[in-house]
């Protein structure tokens, strides 16, 4: 099996997850899902790098390095950032490997604001709803998807 790697994206306020209203993200910590990712990736023989930031350039540059490593997957949920940032999507548009944008939260059942992304119509696929198992979802297809392409 080969080893492939994919780097788990993380925007603004996801820092915040188990406080930040719990109604909507639930209770779940960012660390618990780091966790989560690592427990889901290792039985398909993926290795996760995983980030947060509440900075948009250090997102891009973080998409950036991944076009020039090793990195055969981006996971991303770009939180806030989704809805207005084409430096997040200019970058995003470099990296050749697969895509997946992802949502704890069922952003069509939100307000208006939350329907548009500029990320979804360039990458693989948009998982969104499942709260925390929207990035077990995530890690699930990048694995599928680059066993069936090698």
């Amino acid at each position: 099996m080969a080893q492939h790697t994919a780097l788990v994206i993380n925007g603004p306020n996801l820092n915040q997850l188990g406080v930040r209203e719990p109604e909507i993200y639930g209770r779940t910590t960012l660390a618990d899902i780091e966790a989560l990712c690592h427990s889901t990736a290792k039985p398909h023989g993926m290795t996760i790098e995983f980030m947060q930031s509440n900075a948009e350039d250090k997102i891009v540059e973080a998409i950036q390095n991944a076009v020039h490593q090793q990195i055969d997957a981006i996971i991303i949920n770009a939180a806030a950032f989704t809805h207005t940032s084409v430096a997040i999507r200019d970058a995003m548009q470099m990296f050749k490997g697969i895509k997946i944008e992802i949502h704890l939260s069922n952003t069509f059942s939100r307000e208006t604001f939350r329907h548009h992304s500029y990320l979804s119509d360039i990458v693989t696929g948009v998982i969104c709803g499942f709260g925390a198992d929207s990035y077990r979802l995530a890690v699930e297809a990048a694995a599928s998807k680059l066993q069936s392409s090698a």
